[in-house]
């Protein structure tokens, strides 16, 4: 199939960058690196939408940022929401169809993107947040034409952490006159916003879910209380570690479920695997486990494609070698990885106008649902009263229940029915009106 689609690039790359052009895929492209700083450098791969449209710009655009940290966005693409499955099939459920789709892999290191010496890698959420404005000044000036064109960001899993400080910090520099775009959104799927409260939600979760028993609630919950003494000494590091040896618990107790979706069937052998690795070295499992999003078979699936054909037409340079930093990219960030992030949503919330969606999938895992009306409840913002006594809605546009949103102000929560971790993969139906709601056309 991918040979259908794999386009030859003729010009050499980066000479045309803000040019529509044919990349991998149908479509019209746009791709190319940002220096960040010197020796860091960042991925990016632009879809103009598909819309009957007299020009691009017609239609918003929207930034996607995976989890990980140190997931590539290309599973966003190829998985979630870009033009093609990785089979090479046309997904139906494209958001391109309606919008400008701008994949950034993030932070340095990851995917496409990577770092010239291990030492530039980001070791925080507010580097992330940094490097990320450093690029969107620099994409913006190789595409001027979207400056006045809505611009909603999107993320998923730990991107969710990522993406509000992003969004901060480019809002911010909008009123300090340093770029000049219009900003108006950011909406998190899945969001490891407060990491401990989602740990914390995992042991009633799977005990009310039937997959484990009141002895495997007990011993998940007992290793959720040590990661949590752990953070609250401020042993970030290690809490991270521990975070990891919690998951291992729960993969003995529940004989290997998927964190990603519940309801996701798992092998025996697999499950043998993966504690074998905890068992045989945790921080090295603890980190296949942060960038994984999917069987192994499928990331490999994924990476051929990237290395290869995607490459290929590309024309990336042999520097980018996809993901062969992503691993570095969670170490560097292990100190930073279990701090909670809910004052960023408290200055989105208290200091912008922009709308914050908060999207979570109720066969979710990793982030659980729970875990996040948790930590939600907890933001304060001058209308949080408000948000505590709003009505929670059911979403069906077509008929059929889809899910359920709670709303006030700028502050926007949407419980995904059917749907685990992916979201716009599991139901796109719901995704769809979320993004009709909030970005819509202009």
């Amino acid at each position: 199939m991918w040979a259908k689609y794999a386009a030859a690039v003729l010009l050499i790359f980066g000479t045309c960058s803000g040019v529509p052009r044919d990349g991998f895929g149908p479509g019209k492209q746009d791709w190319g690196f940002v220096e960040v700083r010197n020796g860091a450098h960042m991925f990016w791969w632009l879809y103009y939408t598909t819309a009957d449209v007299d020009q691009f710009t017609d239609r918003p655009l929207l930034i996607w940022l995976q989890g990980g940290p140190g997931a590539s966005s290309m599973y966003g693409n190829f998985e979630e929401l870009g033009p093609l499955t990785l089979e090479g099939d046309e997904r139906n459920h494209t958001w391109v169809r309606n919008y400008n789709v701008l994949f950034i892999d993030n932070p340095v290191g990851t995917g496409f993107s990577y770092v010239e010496d291990a030492s530039l890698l980001t070791k925080t959420n507010a580097e992330i947040a940094d490097d990320l404005l450093t690029f969107t000044k620099e994409f913006y000036k190789l595409n001027p034409e979207f400056k006045d064109t809505p611009l909603h960001i999107y993320a998923e899993s730990y991107g969710g952490k990522m993406a509000p400080e992003f969004a901060y910090v480019l809002d911010k520099a909008i009123k300090n006159g340093e770029i000049d775009i219009k900003l108006e959104s950011v909406g998190i799927v899945a969001p490891w916003v407060s990491p401990i409260d989602s740990v914390l939600s995992w042991a009633e979760f799977l005990l009310n879910m039937g997959f484990v028993d009141t002895k495997g609630y007990r011993e998940i919950q007992a290793a959720a209380i040590e990661t949590e003494h752990i953070l609250n000494e401020g042993r970030y590091e290690e809490a991270t570690w521990q975070w990891g040896r919690t998951e291992s618990v729960i993969v003995q107790e529940t004989l290997g479920i998927d964190f990603y979706n519940v309801l996701f069937t798992q092998d025996f052998t697999s499950t043998r695997s993966r504690l074998a690795m905890f068992a045989k070295d945790m921080k090295k499992a603890t980190l296949d486990s942060a960038i994984r999003l999917a069987s192994e078979d499928r990331d490999q699936m994924l990476e051929d494609l990237m290395r290869g054909p995607v490459a290929t037409a590309l024309q990336l340079p042999p520097e980018s070698v996809y993901g062969s930093q992503s691993g570095s990219v969670f170490q560097s960030m292990s100190g930073d990885f279990m701090k909670p992030a809910i004052h960023i949503i408290e200055l989105l919330l208290n200091n912008t106008s922009l709308d914050v969606m908060v999207i979570t999938g109720q066969l979710d895992l990793i982030v659980a649902t729970p875990g996040n009306v948790v930590w939600l409840e907890k933001v304060q913002w001058n209308g949080r009263n408000q948000y505590l006594q709003a009505p929670r809605n059911g979403i069906g546009p077509h008929g059929m229940l889809e899910g359920y949103k709670k709303s006030f102000g700028k502050l926007h929560m949407y419980w995904a029915l059917r749907a685990g971790h992916m979201v716009p993969a599991d139901n796109p139906v719901l995704m769809d009106y979320i993004l009709q709601e909030h970005a819509g056309f202009p």
